[in-house]
């Protein structure tokens, strides 16, 4: 007989009870933080139509997204109709354009759920994931912008990322040094997906990126040369002043150009808003920031760590929900990548330490086969309590038990035996401290809740 195999498929993992309990942790926080925005819960179907999808993230995002084949009659075909959801934004846009009439006139939503790409498995790179969006519908004013700034930094702070970095970019400005540089405005998407990879094949393979997609021979490095001599992460501008260094540099880069003029007044006007905010001291400008979805036409943003790489960003996207609307809508969000957050979490161990550890505060033994019923009548009054609470279903000896526990991270053990329930009373057994109590019966929920000592679950 053939053994079928057990793995998941490639790219995707199963998730066992400490992975989705990290997981609860990170994505509470998440969304405590969107929610103390202003932000609302959205959700939208796993497959959207393929028509929907298509055309909104650029060649390469299309070559990535999970097509569905046609079914029954049409199966033959080897057609799609549907696919698998790529992101969070592009459903968010069809949501707007549907139900227009019913949202709020700013509409902002936040949504965490998981996506699919087709792409090549990697440390932290996966082919099914979860996004952990916010987005601000129906205003071009820089606080949404400034806001969701200050929302990503609070929440890296709530993971104890003391050394994440907000990089902050304008997709107009970009423009502005792709025509300072001498490129054809038709490659202008072509010169931002492979500005896109600067962090991961460096100058040198951007450029041969370049000269492979059919660029003039001076304008990659012209315009690696006006993004890198502005560029904080390139050069280190804190000690030139920060900031304004990048500015004043940017000025001189497109001077009388009136994209880049404008782009740079928005970047100004975000950054005079941002200093008051829980961002002031993360977000620094860097004009090597792509990003390569093609909808997004203003700033742009992308959280990142040294040595670690990106945990999220996104941008404004003005154009997109026209795409369905027949008007453009202005609209801006950000996305955090759970995936990436965790492992580096994990590999850094910035998770509390009751975060690992059980489901269960307090196990219930079983004295004999025939205490059965005392045993769950026992549990029931824990858990109404407050405390998740196991009940032992063998009646094994107490060592079995007690090590059972052990093994479950579980802290407290509950006996009550003839003398226990003869006498109203408990034994309760620390396991951290191997102290046995005895305890009134109608006092043991409180009793175990007062040492538990444990931070609110998410």
């Amino acid at each position: 007989m053939t053994t079928l195999s057990t793995k998941p498929p490639s790219g995707t993992r199963d998730f066992l009870p400490e992975d989705i309990r990290k997981r609860q942790y990170v994505t509470g926080v998440i969304r405590e933080v969107y929610e103390s925005y202003g932000y609302e819960p959205l959700e939208t179907p796993a497959f959207e139509n393929i028509e929907t999808l298509l055309g909104k993230y650029g060649d390469e995002g299309n070559k990535l997204i999970f097509k569905i084949l046609k079914r029954g009659e049409h199966e033959q075909t080897g057609q799609a109709d549907l696919a698998l959801r790529y992101d969070l934004t592009v459903p968010l846009a069809r949501v707007v354009a549907q139900y227009q009439n019913a949202l709020p006139k700013f509409f902002k939503r936040y949504q965490i759920q998981p996506v699919w790409r087709a792409d090549r498995p990697a440390r932290g790179r996966f082919r099914e994931f979860y996004q952990c969006d916010v987005d601000a519908i129906g205003s071009t004013s820089p606080i949404v912008e400034a806001e969701q700034l200050a929302a990503m930094a609070t929440v890296l702070e709530r993971l104890a990322f003391t050394d994440a970095v907000i990089q902050l970019n304008h997709r107009a400005l970009l423009t502005a040094l792709i025509d300072v540089a001498g490129i054809p405005r038709a490659l202008e998407g072509e010169a931002l997906v492979a500005l896109d990879k600067l962090d991961k094949i460096g100058r040198d393979g951007v450029v041969s990126e370049m000269s492979a997609r059919g660029f003039p021979a001076t304008a990659g490095p012209a315009l690696l040369d006006l993004v890198a001599s502005s560029d904080a992460s390139q050069g280190g501008s804190e000690a030139a002043g920060g900031n304004d260094w990048v500015l004043e540099r940017l000025e001189r880069s497109v001077a009388g150009h009136e994209t880049g003029a404008r782009a740079l007044q928005d970047l100004k006007d975000i950054l005079r808003l941002v200093a008051g905010t829980a961002a002031a001291a993360r977000v620094n400008l860097a004009p090597s920031l792509a990003r390569g979805l093609s909808y997004y036409t203003g700033a742009i943003m992308e959280a990142t760590v040294e040595g670690i790489g990106s945990l999220g960003g996104g941008g404004r996207y003005d154009g997109l929900i026209g795409m369905f609307l027949g008007r453009d809508v202005p609209a801006c969000g950000f996305s955090l990548g759970l995936e990436r957050i965790l492992v580096v979490m994990s590999e850094r161990d910035q998770f509390p330490p009751d975060v690992s550890s059980g489901a269960v505060d307090i196990l219930v033994t079983l004295w004999d086969a025939t205490t059965a019923q005392h045993a769950l009548r026992l549990a029931a009054d824990l858990r109404a309590g407050g405390l998740r609470v196991e009940v032992y279903p063998e009646a094994d000896k107490l060592g079995k038990q007690f090590k059972y526990a052990a093994g479950r991270n579980v802290a407290f053990v509950a006996i009550e035996g003839d003398e226990e329930r003869t006498g109203g009373t408990v034994a309760i057994k620390d396991l951290r401290s191997g102290e046995q109590t005895a305890v009134a019966r109608n006092e043991a929920a409180a009793f175990v809740a007062q040492r538990l000592h444990s931070r609110p679950r998410h």
